[in-house]
């Protein structure tokens, strides 16, 4: 493109208004050329409002989004389900458990200990002293993790706190139910219900129900497996 001429400078000074238009077209030419030539196939990005390329290529924007969308969702916790949970009697009759299985060697290392004089025998007392806390610790949480919860189609039995564990049991596939309870059991007052399935390693227990609950459960499933073997 051929530049306009410029007008000689009258008596020494220079045209500032052809300079400043000429200035002007040049600016405005290279910010033209800017922003079709060198942005080009990227996107333009307005101020005020976000980029649309870290929106769509940005992996850290992406992750949060795929974190946000699953927060919340685990396989112990299906949607739409209103768990039991077992009495906490239960965790009575466990106590009474750990203190006779892991009293009696107590006990006995403590003795030992004593009549032999020898300082590292009083490791054996130490060790099973520190396990029978550990169970008393985890115990009443054990417990709590330990529901059941009635569907439509299924029985759903989750326990464990450390190992995680859900039980899907489907009604069509139960073949007889039964209610058991100990001396230990009877003594604090709590049963078990005990699922028999087609396949024996799919067999589930509840345990720590009161008598009247475990009596209700067993009719109530025995009757809903019947009616789904009909069905079939």
């Amino acid at each position: 493109m051929t530049s306009p001429p410029t007008r000689p400078p009258r008596d020494g000074v220079p045209d500032h208004s052809t300079a400043h238009s000429t200035a002007h077209r040049t600016d405005h030419s290279n910010d033209h050329s800017t922003a079709h030539g060198t942005v080009g196939a990227s996107r333009v990005h307005r101020p005020g409002r976000p980029d649309p390329a870290l929106v769509e290529v940005d992996p850290r924007r992406w992750k949060d989004v795929r974190m946000t969308s699953h927060a919340g969702l685990s396989p112990f916790d299906p949607p739409d389900v209103e768990w039991t949970p077992v009495s906490p009697k239960l965790a009575r009759a466990r106590f009474i458990m750990v203190a006779v299985v892991g009293g009696l060697p107590l006990a006995g290392g403590v003795v030992a200990a004593a009549l032999s004089g020898l300082a590292w025998l009083w490791a054996v007392p130490a060790v099973i002293g520190l396990l029978m806390l550990w169970d008393g610790l985890l115990i009443p949480r054990q417990v709590r993790a330990i529901g059941y919860a009635e569907r439509a189609d299924d029985l759903l039995i989750r326990k464990g706190i450390l190992f995680r564990s859900l039980v899907v049991v489907p009604y069509g596939r139960m073949q007889y139910v039964d209610v058991q309870a100990g001396p230990l059991a009877r003594a604090v007052g709590i049963a078990s219900v005990q699922l028999h399935t087609a396949s024996p390693g799919t067999d589930a227990v509840i345990d720590g129900l009161p008598p009247e609950e475990a009596t209700r459960l067993r009719d109530r499933l025995a009757s809903r497996g019947e009616a789904r073997l009909a069905g079939l």
